[in-house]
C-alpha cells in the first residue's frame, strides 16, 4: 500500500482529525434536526387547525433564531472589536438641533405601542409591572392611557394605544383596561411569541405538550415586536387605518412621551428607525449604545462584548450613549422586512437555572437591533428627561417624590431643581418590596436639594422629612433607626440604633 493510500484510509477511519469548526457544524446539524423533530411533536399534538397554524408560525420562527444559535455557536461569531467605531455626526443628532414643531398634521399617522410583557415581580408584586401605582394612585398604564387621551382631545387626532403582551401578563392586563372603555382612546393588544425553553445539556426543547407547564416557556425578548405585530394581524390592520409611524417604548419608562419634534424630524429625514439615546452616566455603564460598524449604524448590547473588551464598553468616554428603547419605526417598513424575511437580528443567550438545578437557555433578541435592517436609520440624542425608567423602588423613591409634579399623565420635574439631574439614590433589601417601601414612609421626603441618598438596614421616615446635599443612614444588624416627622438631615451620616423622638437634626 502506498503512502498516499495509507493517508486516506487513516483519514477515513479517524473522523477526530476534522477541524473543530467542522466537528461543531457537525454537531449543531444534528442538534438542529433533533430540534426540529420535537418541534413538529409539538405542532401535530394541536388539533385545532387555526391554533395548530399559528403555533406553526411561532415554532419556525424560534426554530430560526435555534439555528442562528447553533451557526454562531459553532463558528464562534463575534464582532470585530477593530470594527467599532463611535457613531459619526450624521448617525446622531442632538435633540437641541430639531427644528421646533408644534404642528399636530402628522399625528393622526401615529401609533403609540408600550411593551408590556414584564411581571413585576423584582418589585415583590404579582401581575404586570403596568399595574403597580407609581404616582397619586395611578399606575403606568394610567399614566399612558392619561397621556394619549390628553394629546387626542388637545389635537383633535386618534392616536391608537397598543399594548404588547406576554402569555404572563396577557390575561391580567385584558382585565385591567376594560375601565378605559369610556375614555376617548382606542387600545389594541396582541401578544408576543411563547417559546420553548432549551434544556443546555441536550440542547432540545424543555417542554413534552403544547400546553401544560408554563415555566418551561417564556417570552422572547422585546427583538420578537416585528414579527408579532405581523402574525397577529395588528400590522396590517395599522397600515389599513392610515397609519404610517410607531413610537415605541418600555411600559415603565414615564418619560417616553409623544414628542412632535421627533416625529416631524422622522418624516422630514425620510427615516425609516429613529432609536432616541442620551448621555451615558457611571449608573448607564451596561445599556445598550449604537456604534459605527463597517459604516452602518448598529446596537452594541453588553452581551456581544467578550471579556477583554468589557471596560472598553463600559468607558463614559469612548461610548458616550445609550439606548433608551424609545423608538420610531416607519409601520410600512417593519412589513417589508418581515414579509422578504431580512430581519436578522443579535441572539442574546440567557442562561437561567430552574427547579433541582436545571439549567436552561433563553435565546433573546432587542427590538433595538432592528435597526441596521431600515433605511437612513439613526439615532437622536434627546434630554435625560425623556428616559425615566422604574425598576426598583429607588426609582420609584424619585417619582413619587417632589422632584416631579404630574401634568396630563406626565412628569415634569420641578422647576425648583437647579440642576436637571436627578439624585443618587440606594435603597436596601428592606425596602426592595414596593409594599415594604410603602410602610417606611408616612410620606415622600422632600428632596429638592438632595443630591445622594444611601440607606440601608431597618430604617423608617416620619412625615415631612426634608433631605439635603449627601444623607447616608445605616441601621445596623438587629438595630432600628426612626427619622422623626418634618426632621432636616443635610450632609449627615447616621447610624446605629436610633429611636429617635425629637428633632436635632
Amino acid at each position: 500500500m502506498s503512502l498516499q493510500q495509507n493517508e486516506t484510509t487513516s483519514e477515513r477511519k479517524h473522523p477526530h482529525t476534522l477541524s473543530t469548526t467542522d466537528f461543531q457544524s457537525a454537531g449543531s446539524g444534528i442538534a438542529a434536526k433533533a430540534m426540529r423533530t420535537e418541534l413538529n411533536k409539538l405542532t401535530n399534538a394541536i388539533l385545532d387547525v387555526k391554533a395548530r397554524k399559528a403555533f406553526q408560525t411561532e415554532m419556525d420562527n424560534f426554530y430560526m433564531l435555534f439555528t442562528r444559535y447553533l451557526t454562531e455557536k459553532a463558528k464562534g461569531t463575534k464582532l470585530d472589536w477593530d470594527k467599532v467605531n463611535e457613531p459619526s455626526p450624521e448617525q446622531i443628532i442632538n435633540y437641541s438641533n430639531l427644528p421646533r414643531c408644534e404642528n399636530p398634521q402628522h399625528l393622526n399617522k401615529l401609533a403609540v405601542l408600550k411593551l408590556n410583557g414584564g411581571l413585576g415581580t423584582t418589585m415583590g408584586c404579582i401581575g404586570p409591572k403596568s399595574a403597580i401605582e407609581v404616582r397619586d394612585g395611578m399606575t403606568f398604564l394610567d399614566l399612558s392611557v392619561r397621556q394619549i387621551e390628553y394629546l387626542n382631545n388637545k389635537y383633535n387626532v386618534s392616536v391608537p394605544f397598543i399594548l404588547m403582551n406576554s402569555f404572563n401578563t396577557d390575561e391580567d392586563t385584558m382585565r385591567i383596561i376594560q375601565k378605559y372603555g369610556s375614555h376617548k382612546i382606542n387600545i389594541l393588544t396582541f401578544n408576543q411569541s411563547r417559546y420553548p425553553r432549551i434544556n443546555k445539556e441536550s440542547l432540545l426543547p424543555m417542554p413534552r405538550t403544547p400546553v401544560g407547564d408554563i415555566s418551561q416557556w417564556y417570552p422572547p425578548g422585546h427583538g420578537d415586536l416585528f414579527e408579532s405585530m405581523s402574525n397577529s394581524g395588528i400590522l396590517d390592520r395599522l397600515i389599513a387605518d392610515g397609519k404610517e409611524y410607531l413610537f415605541v417604548s418600555n411600559v415603565d419608562n414615564l418619560g417616553a412621551v409623544v414628542d412632535l419634534n421627533i416625529l416631524q424630524h422622522m418624516v422630514d429625514s425620510d427615516a425609516e428607525f429613529v432609536m432616541e439615546v442620551t448621555d451615558k452616566t457611571k449608573a448607564d455603564i451596561k445599556g445598550g449604545t449604537l456604534i459605527d460598524y463597517e459604516g452602518t449604524v448598529r446596537l452594541l448590547e453588553v452581551a456581544q462584548v467578550s471579556p477583554e473588551h468589557m471596560e472598553d464598553f463600559k468607558s463614559i468616554k469612548k461610548f458616550k450613549i445609550f439606548n433608551t428603547n424609545n423608538l420610531w419605526i416607519n409601520l410600512k417598513a417593519i412589513k417589508r422586512v418581515t414579509e422578504e424575511k431580512e430581519l436578522n437580528l443579535d441572539v442574546i443567550v440567557n442562561t437561567k437555572t430552574l427547579e433541582h438545578d436545571k439549567k436552561v437557555i433563553q435565546l433573546e433578541t432587542a427590538v433595538g437591533a432592528g435597526i441596521k435592517h431600515f433605511k437612513n436609520a439613526h439615532g437622536v440624542n434627546v434630554p435625560r428627561s425623556r428616559f425615566l425608567p422604574v425598576k426598583s423602588t429607588s426609582d420609584l423613591f424619585l417619582v413619587t417624590s417632589d422632584l416631579y409634579s404630574l401634568h396630563h399623565g406626565e412628569l415634569v420635574m420641578n422647576p425648583k431643581r437647579l440642576f436637571q439631574t436627578v439624585p443618587l439614590v440606594k435603597l436596601g433589601d428592606e425596602f426592595k418590596k414596593v409594599s415594604n417601601f410603602m410602610s417606611r414612609f408616612q410620606s415622600p421626603p422632600y428632596i429638592i436639594e438632595l443630591d445622594h441618598l444611601t440607606v440601608t438596614g431597618d430604617v423608617t421616615f416620619g412625615a415631612g422629612v426634608q433631605l439635603k446635599g449627601t444623607v447616608i443612614i445605616v441601621a445596623t444588624t438587629g438595630s432600628r433607626i426612626d427619622i422623626p416627622p418634618n426632621s432636616l438631615l443635610e450632609n449627615k451620616v447616621v447610624s446605629g440604633n436610633l429611636r429617635l423622638v425629637t428633632n436635632f437634626f
